[in-house]
């Protein structure tokens, strides 16, 4: 099975026959509330009465179909690579004890930066294996993870990515992620892209989060680092309790997919500690754009420099943080490091 596209440039009109630069935006409302830790300590989870966007008001200069119709020829170039590659044996190294890399992921690193490079030469580039390469002085920042569920795909686990996101001054702005269905033999992709303001589509169709107001009918999913820490206890903690609350909690080991499934419908909401800008900024703006709510996990604004994140349909958002949000306070309370990291040095951002 192989990804065919133009050598040129895929046609919006192909991925996005119902595509508008600009729709209303869904913001769903939140009373302040008050929660109780285990260590009896209070603490106010959010105050405002509504949990802001995080997408980006603007696109500067450069209009929203250029953007995703370049992101979307990006990420349709590396899950080519990774198509090639899918059924071969792989040539596994190591980051860590158990965090591991593949040529893979470089491969459609490399191919995914010469798409960008060629179009933006002067645009910042985050890439998980390659890291920052352009100009910092740029507005644009392209976060980029070459292959999203790398352990997954090194098993022939159906659960992986490719997923380029673009910020314009730190905000979420277009998106595109190629996710990997079926499995050995059978192999397929299907392609989730969205712009800010512009909506979220699956394989060219509108999509939109579920309606589901409840947690006890309600699937959920969740993510766990490399690093058996403090906050990776405490989200072991938070699984057995919404294991016990709702219809099930999964871990699927890939971010960008997790958040697609969310924006999709398909479960009501996803979080985790830990991330990397390259693990959010395209899988954040799809949720958004489905009519979904984004925040950090003590319910704070969220951006995608963030060391948390929690996705949901919108309507679950409160529930979820009031199991979710004390935990994560009571994290910040043992000094556990909870501000902005990766970062680019110099980089302007509007938060």
């Amino acid at each position: 099975m192989s990804i065919v596209f133009s050598s040129s440039a895929t046609k919006l009109s192909q991925l996005f026959p119902t595509y508008r630069q600009t729709s209303p935006c869904r913001r769903w409302s939140l009373k302040s509330r008050t929660h109780l830790c285990n260590n009896s300590l209070q603490s106010e989870i959010y105050t405002n009465d509504k949990f802001p966007r995080i997408a980006a008001t603007s696109t500067g200069p450069i209009p929203p179909a250029h953007l995703i119709q370049v992101a979307t020829l990006a990420a349709n170039t590396g899950a080519q690579v990774v198509m090639d590659a899918v059924n071969k044996p792989r040539n596994i190294t190591y980051k860590g004890l158990t965090d591991l890399v593949t040529e893979t992921d470089k491969m459609s690193e490399a191919a995914i930066l010469e798409v960008v490079k060629k179009n933006f030469e002067h645009h910042l580039i985050l890439g998980e294996e390659g890291g920052i390469i352009g100009e910092v002085a740029s507005d644009y920042l392209w976060c980029i993870d070459p292959l999203d569920g790398t352990t997954n795909f090194a098993h022939g686990y159906p659960s992986f990515a490719v997923s380029v996101g673009v910020l314009y001054r730190g905000k979420p702005t277009a998106a595109t992620v190629v996710e990997f269905v079926g499995g050995p033999m059978c192999w397929n992709t299907r392609i989730f892209s969205a712009t800010a303001g512009g909506g979220a589509f699956c394989n060219g169709q509108r999509i939109q989060v579920s309606a589901t107001n409840q947690v006890e009918r309600s699937l959920l999913v969740t993510g766990f680092g490399y690093d058996h820490d403090e906050a990776w206890s405490t989200n072991i903690d938070l699984f057995k309790e919404f294991t016990d609350v709702s219809r099930g909690v999964r871990r699927l080991g890939a971010a960008a997919v997790d958040m697609c499934h969310v924006a999709l419908g398909i479960v009501e909401a996803y979080w985790e500690y830990r991330l990397k800008p390259w693990d959010m900024a395209a899988g954040v703006l799809m949720v958004e754009e489905a009519g979904g709510t984004v925040s950090r996990m003590d319910g704070g604004k969220f951006c995608v420099f963030d060391r948390s994140v929690l996705v949901s349909n919108g309507v679950l958002h409160g529930k979820l943080l009031e199991r979710i949000g004390p935990a994560t306070e009571k994290l910040k309370s043992k000094g556990i490091e909870f501000s902005l990291w990766y970062k680019p040095e110099d980089y302007t951002t509007d938060f």
